[in-house]
């Protein structure tokens, strides 16, 4: 399909650049395809889902992967930041660094310090490889346990660049840019619609009679990169690691047979279900994926989804508007702009029902 059809117009203004307060105080847009719009809360979440539904979340934990700090060249001194976007082994990451055109292979770079000061205790690298648009890899000195123990020590939360080219991270966004069920490090961007959720709302939704399940997709940053390529056939979709156990799978296809709806708690969570679908049944996952979908995907796993506001020409706006409908989701978003809604990461949610012809029942 033409990349275009997927393009909208967004004012800046819509950019949310701070989370709600409550996190569960955020809108919600409920969308079912051939009916009215619905603004709702997220609280209200437990009202619009039924006792037996399954609520899946991703539980994977965003690592602090935004590092400041120089390149040393003889005396040449200058300085770089870099992104983490996908780890290549243990000592080893593919990052995005800015000024790319200040790096080649061989430079060291060494961060945790403004370049003035001793360099004892720094996190240091060697720059192995230079790829397009920015990328590099990273040999670190440290690898393992070490070196996660050093990025955690000198990395900040690497908050997407519509928020980060407008203000500086801050020390709320230890807490903001990371779910409340965070538990397996390794991302490097949130998955958001998680953002939402309060352990009172988790409890509300106990109490409907709503359960819970955790399975983990380590997110990459290229998740939220609009796609470049004039047609989707020519876009080439990121890889990410996921998790499905066994116990998780089993619970789903409980619930389901028992008339229980699977309701994907964002975009993340719906790639790894559709990825660990077997013939539309839910099965142990353990891999990459790099699944992309668009619309003409039959859904099999995945009978709900909550998610956040997503980028023009983004792998996510396809994916959802595969979910429900192009024109209904662009109809969706015009109302959204209208209404006041906050967009991407720290902005508002909406609850998506299928379009019927995108059911693979």
């Amino acid at each position: 399909m033409r990349t275009d059809l997927f393009d909208f117009e967004l004012p800046e203004a819509a950019i949310a650049l701070h989370p709600a307060d409550p996190r569960d105080g955020a809108r919600l847009l409920v969308v079912r395809p051939g009916a009215a719009f619905e603004d709702r809360i997220v609280r209200e979440l437990p009202e619009l889902l039924r006792s037996g539904d399954a609520l899946v979340f991703n539980d994977t934990r965003v690592i602090p992967a935004a590092l400041q700090g120089v390149r040393k060249r003889e005396d040449a001194i200058a300085q770089i930041s870099v992104t983490l976007i996908e780890r290549r082994d243990p000592g080893r990451w593919r990052a995005l660094a800015r000024p790319a055109k200040r790096l080649k292979p061989g430079d060291r770079l060494h961060f945790g310090h403004d370049g003035t000061m001793c360099l004892a205790g720094a996190l240091d690298a060697t720059v192995a490889a230079r790829g397009e648009e920015g990328e590099v890899e990273l040999a670190f000195d440290l690898s393992g346990p070490d070196l996660d123990a050093a990025i955690a020590s000198v990395g900040r939360m690497p908050l997407p660049p519509y928020i980060a080219g407008k203000r500086a991270p801050d020390d709320a966004d230890t807490r903001d840019y990371q779910t409340i069920y965070a538990a397996h490090d390794g991302a490097v961007a949130a998955p958001t619609a998680g953002l939402h959720f309060t352990s009172e709302l988790m409890a509300a939704l106990e109490a409907r009679g709503v359960s819970r399940h955790f399975m983990t997709l380590h997110v990459g940053a290229g998740t939220f990169l609009p796609v470049k390529a004039e047609d989707t056939s020519g876009h080439k979709m990121h890889s990410e690691w996921g998790e499905v156990s066994a116990e998780t799978a089993a619970a789903l296809k409980a619930a389901r047979a028992a008339g229980g709806r699977i309701v994907a708690v964002g975009t993340t969570s719906l790639r790894l279900l559709e990825s660990a679908a077997k013939g539309g049944a839910i099965e142990a996952f353990h891999g990459s994926t790099d699944i992309f979908i668009t619309p003409g995907y039959r859904f099999g796993a995945v009978d709900v989804l909550m998610t956040n506001f997503h980028l023009p020409r983004s792998t996510l706006f396809m994916l959802v508007s595969a979910f429900s409908g192009l024109e209904t989701m662009k109809a969706a978003y015009a109302h959204a702009l209208a209404s006041g809604y906050r967009f991407y990461s720290y902005g508002d949610a909406c609850l998506l029902y299928p379009a019927a012809a995108e059911r693979g029942d």
